[in-house]
């Protein structure tokens, strides 16, 4: 009797495990999808997280990581190289430019006539002074009478017709322009023929 017992134990638990099994499933189809979708996912995480920490313990993997961070310093010190050159040339650029309504006024001074010639003599070493800073700036003139117009150094505030001049060219000069080396700080201000 005693085999008979076993046996039915052994059907009895076969059964639970069956239903636990059915009730399982059940509550599986019962899940809604985006439950199955998060599990799956954490499933995917998982293993791609082990994956990458297998890499990082072969001394291959570790070798990569090394190298794929160095890359990133390096690019991180370039950009922020080139971002800190940018900086110091916009503030250069702006500093020169608030300095050149003196430029314009020992011009001004130049251009009067004055029957003290201490006078002009000090204003014309001024002048010259300057413009030998504004060199060691880097700062240069556009050149601008005689040329042709061009609206990326120029800027043409008056018009005349003119038959003795070339089409576009630029008779006189308002105010000179200024540029920094490629980047132009200030457009000449001039009046064009034709």
């Amino acid at each position: 009797m005693s085999d008979e017992k076993k046996t039915e134990e052994v059907r009895e638990e076969a059964a639970e495990a069956e239903t636990e099994e059915e009730k399982a499933e059940e509550k599986k189809a019962e899940e809604p999808k985006e439950e199955k979708k998060e599990r799956k996912g954490k499933a995917k995480e998982e293993k791609a997280e082990a994956k990458e920490e297998k890499k990082a313990e072969s001394p291959q993997g570790a070798s990569d990581a090394y190298l794929r961070l160095l890359a990133e310093y390096d690019n991180y010190r370039k950009r922020s190289q080139k971002e800190k050159d940018s900086l110091y040339a916009d503030i250069k650029a702006d500093t020169v430019t608030k300095f050149l309504p003196v430029y314009d006024n020992l011009v001004r001074a130049l251009n009067q006539g004055t029957e003290d010639e201490a006078y002009r003599k000090g204003v014309e070493m001024i002048m010259n002074q300057f413009c030998q800073t504004l060199e060691k700036l880097g700062v240069t003139k556009t050149e601008s009478l005689g040329q042709k117009f061009d609206p990326k150094f120029h800027n043409a505030v008056m018009h005349v017709d003119d038959e003795e001049k070339g089409e576009n060219e630029i008779v006189e000069v308002f105010q000179e322009g200024f540029m920094l080396g490629e980047k132009v700080i200030r457009f000449a201000m001039v009046k064009v023929a034709n």
